[in-house]
């Protein structure tokens, strides 16, 4: 498509679908062909991804959002198995209407609803959010969620989810931590960045994945990273 072109077509759409045509690119350039990296005598090769903002949802919510007995379908499989992203989005509104569009719904379905967002969508929104682990959600701020068949109000639960390792006890045992402890992720790239206290989430038949966020993607350059490496 020619340059003429894309600017024509550019200029029948609203600002909402413009944003999202961007977001979707970048996401794509950041969340495509992750580079997997190993190291001596480690027992899985790790996995950084760029988890952009998203929300999850309770089935009372998802119901109160898409009607009554509606069902999250799967868009994409996610790398840790049977977590998914949903076809299914929503629009979040902030204080003062600020709203953003197209907010995916991760699946399944959760006991509480939360939405995980970077600091540029929480300032794009009026937001002030605070870095918590997922779930912690306590003394965080609301937002409304809208979608094709109501809206709902969420009192809490807003947060930028910090930035975490998931771990098999092997790959544990071999970083010599413990579910709780924190790491450090070295990122090589034209914009070389060491990102410090990343939360160890150890479970069982977990697959060893880095989660930053958009906001972090963009400050190491992700897409031109040669090579990541977790230390104490």
């Amino acid at each position: 498509m020619s340059s003429n072109m894309l600017i024509n077509n550019l200029m029948g759409l609203d600002r909402n679908r413009i944003e999202q045509l961007v977001r979707e690119a970048v996401v794509t350039q950041l969340g495509g062909n992750p580079t997997k990296a190993t190291a001596p005598g480690q027992p899985n090769p790790l996995l950084v991804n760029v988890s952009a903002r998203h929300a999850h949802v309770t089935q009372e919510d998802l119901e109160r959002l898409f009607g009554k007995g509606h069902k999250l379908k799967v868009f994409k499989t996610l790398y840790q198995d049977g977590f998914f992203a949903a076809e299914e989005t929503v629009t979040i509104i902030g204080p003062r209407h600020r709203m953003i569009t197209n907010l995916r719904i991760l699946g399944p379905c959760r006991d509480h609803s939360q939405v995980e967002l970077a600091f540029t969508d929480a300032v794009q929104l009026g937001l002030d959010i605070p870095v918590r682990k997922s779930g912690d959600i306590n003394d965080s701020p609301g937002c409304y969620l809208l979608g094709p068949a109501g809206m709902i109000h969420l009192p809490k639960g807003v947060i930028r989810h910090e930035r975490h390792v998931h771990m098999s006890p092997a790959d544990a045992s071999f970083y010599q931590v413990k579910d709780g402890d924190r790491l450090n992720l070295r990122v090589t790239s034209d914009c070389a960045v060491v990102f410090e206290k990343l939360l160890c989430r150890v479970g069982n038949a977990i697959k060893l994945e880095v989660h930053i966020d958009t906001d972090e993607g963009n400050a190491c350059n992700y897409s031109r990273a040669t090579g990541f490496e977790l230390f104490r």
